[in-house]
């Protein structure tokens, strides 16, 4: 009796709570509205936060792969062409610059990251391609970008850190000092990198140790270069009657004549 009692109760309670309804909602009409914006910003975040982990950045990771997995076939392509004397050593620059672009509109860090550090590694491979003479302004000012690139990805790996991609952009700025004839300091940086307990079994930091045991094999050597031989003379052409001397000319050979009163008969 009590149970039923009570289940009445609860009854008429959500009957009267159902009847005042419209009324409670006209009066917090504006504190209703709040909330559901609220909960549509919320929402809506979310959803965008996870098409952002899963969409886009399997697009950008694929892109950025791809621009990677091309630079072999590349780099042979150039070859081919400078053995036929043609310089195509500007399409390096073109996928450096669609990865710069990669590196400035991805929002994941790490792909940020690693589009820099290729970037880089491209624009110092563009000079040693590249055919024709070329200025000490063209190295610093490449090299130089390479190195901003270097130093933007150590900034972004402040921030979430990985190992092996930081030893790379570390080794690179040695390697970036040496293109510039900065030798002392690539040497302070492959020490660095080679000695930091962090950065241990990584690739890079096994390249820096090596360069610090070789790089005096190559700065103290100096290479004497053997002069060229001399070019021949070309042969003197030879008239055939002699230099500046006409030809003479040949003796008339002269046909014997008859008598003119043969012998008479006998």
């Amino acid at each position: 009796m009590r149970a039923e009692h009570r289940h009445e109760l609860k009854t008429n309670e959500l009957a009267q709570w159902l009847f005042n309804l419209p009324e409670w909602a006209q009066k917090n009409l504006r504190t209703i509205i709040y909330v559901t914006v609220v909960v549509v910003l919320v929402l809506g975040t979310f959803l965008y936060q996870r098409y952002q982990k899963t969409v886009v950045t399997g697009r950008e990771q694929t892109a950025v792969t791809g621009l990677i997995g091309q630079l072999p076939i590349q780099e042979s392509q150039i070859a081919q062409a400078a053995s036929q004397g043609t310089d195509a050593s500007y399409t390096l620059l073109q996928t450096a610059n669609e990865l710069k672009n990669l590196s400035q509109n991805s929002r994941q860090e790490t792909i940020k990251v690693l589009a820099l550090i290729k970037e880089a590694q491209i624009l110092r491979a563009e000079l040693q391609f590249r055919q024709g003479a070329i200025t000490k302004q063209d190295i610093e000012s490449q090299v130089n970008k390479a190195k901003d690139d270097y130093t933007k990805a150590l900034t972004y790996l402040k921030k979430t850190p990985n190992r092996p991609l930081e030893a790379q952009a570390r080794f690179g700025l040695g390697l970036c000092e040496e293109d510039l004839g900065n030798y002392e300091q690539a040497k302070t940086i492959y020490k660095e990198v080679a000695q930091d307990p962090v950065l241990d079994g990584t690739i890079a930091a096994a390249a820096a140790k090596y360069r610090l045991e070789t790089m005096d094999s190559y700065i103290n050597t100096k290479i004497a270069l053997k002069p060229a031989p001399p070019a021949p003379a070309a042969p003197a052409q030879e008239l055939p009657y002699g230099p500046r001397r006409s030809p003479e000319p040949k003796p008339a050979v002269i046909a014997p004549q008859p008598p003119a009163n043969p012998p008479a008969a006998k």
